[in-house]
């Protein structure tokens, strides 16, 4: 019963999604809002409004030592789980051309945000959202590294200062001092950031709509590369996790979070990624798009089995 629990969630959450998507798509359509529009706020998305969200993510959590702990190994399991991902998908993709990089994002960086939250909230509680603060700390560290010299691969050379100074490093170095600290900051700063981080699911859902708007809806089941990416990210990269967390004695809590972040589908980022690095939005937004409905069924069968042997 517990896996139609979290399927229910699960797919309660793509529904959400899907809304805000169609709300993009029916903007295009009509001219209220189109890709050529989008575009120009994905800037904004990228350099205030991901700070936010990862500042806003340290500002939601208790610190104790207990809790510093726990955080700690969350956000090194999360950082080993990127590091295996970035060496699993290095050699793939390699007859997709200039799209490589796009699929190679898509494989490795789920939605630990929109998707995880919730989810890790339903089976762990106070904790599971605790802890998946951290997972979502080190996507974004990861993201706008690695992520983001993947993008570039072949484009623009990239400045090894953009590894270090980026929306991702700069948010983990405001908001982790503050944790740590303990500082909570006075209403007229923490309101603000909150709003701003609140932005980011509904901006970058109605992007994503305008791409797919001029995108070959279908064409996302057509796309073989889709089926790779799905099986990497929603079955090998989490079992594979889950079997090593076992064998290394994680349970409870922990295990059942790991389990949500590492399941998660592709991350809504990987079309915001390929509209700032002039990478192809359609094929983003089809690989998002397919491993998302997909999760519906295998997120929760990762999150029951972590259940059954946590």
């Amino acid at each position: 019963m517990q896996f139609f629990s979290y399927m229910a969630t699960a797919f309660g959450q793509v529904s959400i999604l899907a809304v805000l998507v169609a709300v993009g798509y029916i903007c295009d359509k009509t001219g209220l809002y189109t890709q050529k529009v989008s575009k120009a706020c994905n800037d904004l998305l990228f350099y205030i409004i991901t700070p936010a969200v990862i500042i806003n993510s340290f500002l939601n959590v208790e610190f104790n030592p207990e809790n510093g702990l726990t955080f700690l190994a969350m956000f090194v399991i999360i950082a080993v789980f990127h590091g295996a991902g970035i060496f699993l998908v290095w050699p793939l993709f390699r007859k997709s051309g200039e799209n490589r990089p796009v699929f190679q994002y898509a494989a490795m960086y789920g939605n630990m945000g929109y998707m995880g939250l919730p989810l890790a909230k339903a089976v762990a509680g106070d904790m599971g959202v605790f802890y998946c603060s951290a997972a979502v700390a080190v996507f974004n560290m990861f993201a706008f590294s690695h992520g983001v010299s993947l993008m570039q691969r072949g484009k623009d050379k990239l400045q090894l200062k953009q590894l270090f100074i980026n929306p991702g490093t700069i948010g983990i170095v405001i908001g982790l001092p503050l944790f740590l600290l303990r500082v909570e900051l006075p209403e007229i700063l923490a309101s603000p950031v909150n709003y701003l981080g609140s932005l980011n699911t509904p901006l970058a859902m109605l992007m994503f709509g305008t791409y797919l708007a001029n995108t070959d809806l279908l064409g996302m089941f057509r796309q073989k590369e889709n089926y790779a990416v799905a099986l990497i990210k929603l079955l090998l990269l989490p079992l594979a996790a889950l079997g090593v967390l076992y064998l290394i004695g994680v349970r409870g809590p922990l295990l059942l979070t790991c389990a949500v972040v590492c399941s998660a589908p592709t991350a809504n980022n990987t079309v915001m990624f390929a509209a700032k690095y002039d990478r192809d939005t359609g094929i983003a937004s089809k690989a998002s798009g397919f491993t998302s409905v997909l999760a519906i069924v295998t997120m929760p069968f990762c999150i029951a089995l972590a259940d059954l042997i946590g």
